[in-house]
């Protein structure tokens, strides 16, 4: 959370970027990475395994999904739990389950089923108000284009890869994962990619999942 919002507030306030040169446009996809590990953070927390203490686990969920585009962690928690208990079925809100649709019908679901419209709302003030006291192009591409971005990676690895098509018969979690590959499952997906292995152990955090992956 720190090195996503020190590098939002550097890339808002003291940032230049020439957009003839390659380097706004790898910040762009460092802020996506950033974001997206807000929102594994608050995902473990709803597994409660980033802090002992329950208070501060739920705050510090709390805050995670706040920052990520205004969700609202009271309200995941049942439902990332649901996803769980019921994955790959009708009762599962992760999954689409009619002839295993494609790639955006499934998306659609997936945001119906997240996305409300207080966020939209906020979103949409928040963004008047930062275009007051940054350059517009900045708010754009370092604050609204990675929020889209990190949702796209994080629904493209740590759902629809992993739950879409068939899976065996004794495979009771209905998940897959990724080739061992360590790097490019951080890089994908803070290691979500080992998703079988997330589903048989959801009590790791997600920098102990490399761990797990035979």
């Amino acid at each position: 959370m720190a090195a996503w919002g020190g590098l939002l507030a550097w890339l808002l306030a003291g940032y230049r970027p020439n957009w003839h040169s390659p380097a706004p446009y790898l910040l762009v996809l460092l802020q996506t990475h950033l974001y997206t590990g807000l929102f594994i953070t608050a995902h473990d927390a709803m597994h409660g395994v980033v802090s002992p203490n329950k208070r501060l686990n739920n705050a510090i969920g709390t805050v995670a999904t706040v920052l990520f585009a205004y969700n609202w962690f009271p309200n995941q928690l049942p439902k990332h739990h649901d996803h769980h208990r019921h994955v790959g079925t009708q009762e599962d809100p992760d999954f689409h389950p009619e002839h295993y649709a494609g790639f955006l019908p499934w998306l659609a679901r997936f945001a119906w089923n997240y996305v409300t419209w207080w966020q939209v709302l906020l979103m949409a003030v928040t963004y008047n108000v930062l275009k007051l006291y940054f350059p517009q192009a900045s708010v754009i591409a370092f604050w609204m284009v990675p929020a889209v971005l990190a949702t796209l990676q994080l629904f493209f690895f740590g759902t629809y890869l992993p739950h879409r098509g068939e899976h065996a018969p004794d495979n009771q979690h209905h998940s897959r994962s990724q080739l061992r590959h360590h790097v490019w499952a951080f890089v994908s997906c803070y290691f979500f990619g080992y998703h079988y292995e997330h589903h048989d152990q959801p009590y790791l955090p997600w920098w102990r999942l490399w761990q797990t992956k035979p």
